[in-house]
């Protein structure tokens, strides 16, 4: 069985992971973030599956339980005898896996409660809260009525058809169900460590999709352009002396991270781009399936050989 867990553990999310990073950028992002996400969530189920399997082979490995199980524990160790720390390393990495798992689905419920108390206050246009506070700011609330929550200091600082564009790009997150895409991503990254390399890439995608979907709306790619980097920089730079908005410092420039990418892509004439380079990562992701189904066969075969 040593052979599954070095495809699924290890060869798998690697080529994951450097698929998608490679393509982040060259694919359109409206079709790259749902199928690479996809594909990332698939690897992971995989090797969460794998893991779990092999961890159960640790357990069936030990005297007591195999008595219990009325299996030969030293049958069962036999399969792996050149890697005997294989079956104790997945265990490990089950127990990590589900307290990220857990962890995840915490803050997103805590977060969820948070954001419900928007989804009660007075709209104007249709889906949008104003709230009247100096910081500059605004995001979208999912939900069954979704929510677009923007501050007075973020309306203040965009004209007319920056404003629109903002908003046009958060209704975008709403249509997209986004907030769906970001919680896989960070779901698959509790499952192995590598995948927390993609986190990132993830926001990034969904950011750019939803930039994408807004300059198509509003037919003016420059607008949307200029509304991105007009809300990244008065977004929480207040002086809270003069209550006044000041430019953020070169460090926090260096934490812009995505937005100096966002707005070049949107300035850039938009070319076609096929969706051939997108087979990769799903075929990864399909024939990691494919593996985990037959590591699951394999276990259950080695447990029927080894029963007393």
């Amino acid at each position: 069985m040593f052979d599954h867990f070095v495809w699924e553990v290890l060869v798998c999310p690697a080529l994951v992971v450097l698929a998608i990073r490679y393509l982040a950028d060259r694919l359109r992002p409206e079709t790259a973030a749902t199928f690479l996400v996809t594909s990332l969530a698939a690897a992971a189920a995989g090797c969460l599956i794998t893991l779990v399997a092999f961890g159960f082979k640790a357990f069936a490995e030990l005297p007591a339980a195999g008595a219990f199980l009325h299996l030969s524990d030293a049958y069962v160790r036999a399969d792996t005898a050149r890697e005997p720390w294989v079956s104790w390393l997945s265990l490990a990495m089950v127990v990590a896996a589900l307290a990220g798992l857990a962890r995840v689905a915490h803050t997103h419920r805590r977060d969820t409660r948070f954001s419900r108390r928007y989804l009660a206050l007075p709209v104007v246009d249709g889906d949008v809260v104003l709230l009247d506070e100096d910081r500059a700011e605004a995001f979208a609330v999912p939900g069954p009525a979704g929510r677009i929550v923007v501050t007075t200091g973020m309306r203040d600082a965009l004209d007319d058809r920056q404003y629109a564009a903002l908003l046009a790009h958060e209704r975008a997150h709403l249509r997209g169900r986004h907030h769906r895409l970001v919680l896989l991503a960070h779901l698959s990254a509790a499952v192995h460590p590598v995948f927390r390399l993609l986190t990132r890439q993830v926001d990034y995608l969904v950011e750019r999709a939803a930039d994408e979907r807004a300059a198509t709306e509003l037919d003016d790619r420059r607008t949307v352009a200029r509304a991105i980097g007009t809300a990244a920089l008065v977004a929480d730079h207040i002086d809270p002396r003069r209550n006044l908005r000041v430019a953020p410092s070169r460090q926090d420039l260096r934490r812009a991270g995505a937005v100096p990418r966002r707005v070049a892509s949107l300035i850039a004439p938009r070319r076609a781009r096929s969706l051939l380079p997108l087979a990769v990562p799903v075929a990864v992701a399909a024939f990691s399936l494919v593996w985990t189904v037959e590591c699951v066969v394999d276990l259950g075969e080695l447990l029927a050989a080894a029963h007393v």
